[in-house]
């Protein structure tokens, strides 16, 4: 079921309650300590570029902060509807007009949007996101994780809700952090499974045998495969389904055979026209052409699509986590990436019922005679809690590699496979 109509305000309603959870919600020592990576050098935070969208959405780039105490400062007197997150620069930022500004470091990001399923998902479409829709965004974080974890040996991956349809990551492993233009193309082109061919974008799995993680990812998106195409989505009911369907089939002569009979089976039956399609491959499974046809088609409705030119370059901008998306009034909370399908987008945290939460603290402070509350971060009394543990939990095993510098993994060659 697709959620009501997403939260509106008015901007005054907007930035007036902001003004409270920047206050007593956004969980500012913590989001200061990633971003200093444990005050090993104090020009990360210092060089770090940070963007504001304020009311009326007035832009303000090339931001910077001396310290935490700065940054709070001017968070409470702008209440920005939205913080980006840019890279650690060679100078400040905020003297970009008077000296040459060039990347040093930067997260290694990733930007997954679930509008870039609408060709293939049917509960929903445009900003709309439900528990059905978001098995997809299961399947994309659960296959990158794996490969970021596994192919390259990256360990502190943190996953964060966009706060409407999508999901964003941010890799922030040293080496992760270093890596110039060049490598974050081949690491975005290693994760991209995607080809584009005659204005279609498949998955094509060319030769005699599958690459390892063209497995894994097909491991992954097969145990879905049914549940959400068959299923959930029913994809390929309907005639746009099918055309889809046999957009995907490569050979031309098997995309003929296949048509005539795909088409002819009711509306609304999927289940019969993917059996359709797996007896054809299997009654002719010594061509060569056909042998892996079963499993570019899975994997071309199912495997992530990235925004590549976000991970492509050190100078890309990404919403912070923890800011408060002004249409739908959520949180974009951190979640874990092993617990990502019991994550429900929508129940996030949303700020109308936060400021709730943060009220009904405070008068239960005042009935207890204490007005502690009313200085104090209060996100531990509220829906906003779990998330920012789990932002803990990845800050502490973070800053514990740090201690253990002597430990630190390096990308051998035999992983860099691109």
């Amino acid at each position: 079921m697709v959620e009501n109509k997403a939260e509106e305000y008015s901007q005054q309603d907007l930035q007036d309650m902001l003004k409270i959870y920047y206050k007593r919600l956004f969980p500012r020592n913590s989001f200061f300590r990633w971003l200093t990576y444990s005050h090993t050098e104090p020009s990360i935070f210092q060089n770090r570029e940070f963007s504001f969208t304020l009311a009326d959405e007035v832009y303000i780039r090339y931001l910077s902060y001396e310290n935490l105490n700065e940054f709070e400062n001017d968070l409470f007197a702008k209440n920005p509807f939205k913080i980006d997150i840019g890279a650690v620069m060679t100078i400040r930022p905020k003297d970009h007009r008077v000296g040459n500004v060039q990347p040093t470091q930067r997260e290694l990001v990733f930007d997954i949007d679930m509008t870039d399923y609408d060709e293939v998902r049917t509960c929903c479409s445009g900003a709309d996101v439900c528990q059905k829709c978001w098995k997809f965004m299961v399947i994309a974080c659960r296959i990158l994780d794996e490969s970021l974890r596994e192919d390259f040996n990256f360990e502190h991956i943190l996953w964060v809700f966009s706060g409407r349809r999508g999901i964003h990551c941010w890799v922030c492993d040293k080496i992760a952090r270093h890596l110039d233009n060049k490598n974050r193309n081949a690491v975005a082109e290693y994760l991209n499974l995607f080809t584009s061919q005659n204005s279609t974008s498949r998955v094509s799995l060319p030769g005699d045998r599958m690459h390892h993680s063209m497995k894994r990812a097909h491991r992954i998106v097969e145990a879905y495969f049914d549940e959400i195409c068959l299923n959930d989505q029913n994809i390929f009911g309907s005639s746009e389904g099918r055309k889809k369907l046999l957009e995907l089939i490569q050979d031309e002569n098997t995309r003929k055979e296949l048509e005539k009979s795909i088409m002819s089976v009711e509306a609304g039956d999927s289940k019969t026209v993917w059996d359709i399609v797996k007896r054809y491959v299997i009654a002719n499974r010594n061509v060569k052409k056909l042998k892996f046809l079963i499993e570019e088609i899975q994997m071309s409705i199912l495997c992530p699509r990235l925004d590549i030119s976000v991970s492509k370059t050190a100078n890309h901008l990404l919403k912070a986590p923890f800011c408060v998306h002004p249409k739908t009034g959520k949180v974009c909370v951190p979640f874990n990436p092993s617990a990502v399908s019991k994550f429900d987008p929508t129940t996030v945290p949303k700020l109308r019922q936060l400021l709730i939460e943060v009220d009904q603290f405070d008068k239960k402070d005042e009935e207890n005679g204490s007005e502690k509350s009313r200085i104090a971060l209060t996100y531990r009394k509220t829906a906003m809690y779990k998330s920012v543990i789990i932002f803990e939990e990845f800050l502490r095993k973070l800053e514990s590699s740090h201690k253990n510098a002597g430990t630190k993994l390096e990308i051998s060659d035999a992983k860099m496979e691109f």
